[in-house]
């Protein structure tokens, strides 16, 4: 029982930080894999059997041969070790498997886009992360990380406020002790690195509060909703059309779920921020600005990639390096790190096969997801469906299944339908349990 609460302790953590230090998300991560191979290897549990088994495994085979066939087999096999990070999936399968647990880690998940929200926000209103060329990133290395997980905040946030199924719970004085620590570490922060003094270190003490604060939410105490106001008004200043998009599409998911009818105070809120005409909003609402230029010529060069290599394509890492090659005269910019569209990049990466297992991935994904917030209504189930929508939306026009911040906080609420259904089959009666009839008479 121990080694299950630490098992849950460290993926709440992970959870929390993978909105703000992907190093500490990671080291979080191979931590929660040794307690949960420690655990398998005690007989104490069991990796869970579940339907994306299949399209995880192909997908995952064809990468490693994608890196076999590559120009550069050594840095594409670099870049395929991040495969380890679907293991993930099934340790949040294991942990979550609980209605608190699963719970508590949703409410660290929350944390963590919370303290990136505000961190944008300090950022934006009084560090100078308020231009086109500079906008806010949080503690992440790239805005459009952030936005991404922005993204998610909010569409997490608006399922759970929309589908929370118990009665609201106000957070207990220590939560929200914990929470006024947060907010003024993040201050101070925010104060030194305007200052640029000792910024680095700072970070780095103010990540380790944040992962303790999120595992001690996973021990201490039970849920309460989480609000996405200022997640919001983040995801807004953050200039990011697809991240918008997405949680459009997310936000939309969630209102036909709910009910139908909410989709008129949808189209109030989009109608209010026209009327309102932002700057931050009004100057992104173009199609002929250089970044969507440069996506039609990548995504040109993307089809070519293609052609050339169908089946084992470029290999892992290779799409920028090998991007000069195919680049078309129009393009704005002279070279890409990836080609801003998730079905693209991997058709072009891993080859086209590769993406036929990512796309079955998906589907399946989103299927059971749909099944078990119709069954369940609960949502978890809901969240899983609209943040997969809203992931594959902005996928359109951004590789945010190559960002491993990302992927990470997608894993674990992937899991979640599968959760739900692992704590039903833990409940459900066993067949020995069942009352048999009497000897001699007729069952």
């Amino acid at each position: 029982m121990r080694l299950e609460r630490a098992q849950g302790a460290l993926v709440a953590a992970l959870a929390a930080t993978c909105s703000v230090s992907i190093f500490a998300a990671q080291v979080l991560f191979a931590s929660a894999a040794v307690v949960f191979a420690f655990r398998l290897l005690r007989g104490s549990t069991r990796i869970p059997r579940l339907p994306l088994d299949g399209p995880t495994l192909a997908f995952c085979v064809w990468t490693l041969l994608s890196a076999a066939f590559s120009q550069a087999p050594l840095v594409s096999q670099e870049s395929a070790k991040k495969l380890l990070l679907f293991a993930l999936l099934y340790i949040a399968v294991d942990s979550m498997a609980d209605r608190e647990g699963r719970e508590r880690i949703m409410d660290a998940a929350l944390l963590g886009g919370l303290v990136l929200a505000a961190g944008s926000l300090l950022q934006y209103y009084f560090l100078g992360f308020d231009t086109i060329n500079q906008r806010p990133r949080g503690f992440l290395g790239h805005y459009m990380t952030a936005s991404g997980l922005l993204m998610a905040t909010v569409v997490l946030a608006g399922a759970r406020l929309a589908f929370f199924e118990s009665e609201i719970e106000p957070p207990a004085r220590a939560d929200l002790q914990r929470l006024a620590g947060l907010g003024a570490g993040l201050v101070v922060l925010s104060v030194m690195a305007a200052a640029d003094v000792a910024a680095v270190v700072a970070g780095g003490a103010f990540v380790v509060l944040l992962a303790v604060s999120a595992a001690r939410l996973f021990l201490a105490r039970g849920t309460w909703p989480g609000r996405s106001t200022s997640s919001t008004l983040a995801l807004l200043i953050s200039r990011t059309r697809n991240a918008w998009l997405g949680a459009l599409v997310g936000l939309t998911v969630i209102a036909l779920l709910r009910a139908p009818r909410l989709l008129w105070a949808l189209a109030g809120a989009i109608a209010l921020v026209l009327v309102l005409r932002p700057a931050a909003v009004m100057e992104r609402l173009t199609l002929t600005d250089a970044s969507s230029r440069d996506r039609y010529f990548m995504w040109q060069a993307g089809v070519d990639m293609v052609n050339d290599r169908p089946v084992f394509g470029q290999g892992p890492r290779m799409v920028e390096s090998n991007y000069p090659a195919y680049r078309w005269p129009g393009a704005p910019n002279p070279a890409t790190p990836h080609l801003h569209n998730n079905v693209l990049q991997i058709a072009a990466e891993r080859g086209l096969p590769c993406l036929a297992w990512w796309l079955w991935w998906v589907a399946a994904a989103m299927g059971d997801a749909y099944r078990e917030s119709r069954r369940t209504r609960a949502w978890t189930a809901v969240g899983a469906l609209a943040l997969l929508a809203a992931m594959m939306t902005a996928g359109l026009f951004e590789y945010n299944f190559g960002d491993s911040e990302i992927l990470m906080l997608l894993l674990l609420v992937c899991a979640l339908p599968y959760a739900l259904r692992a704590e039903r089959a833990e409940t459900a009666p066993q067949p020995d349990a069942l009352p048999h009839a009497p000897a001699g008479v007729p069952a």
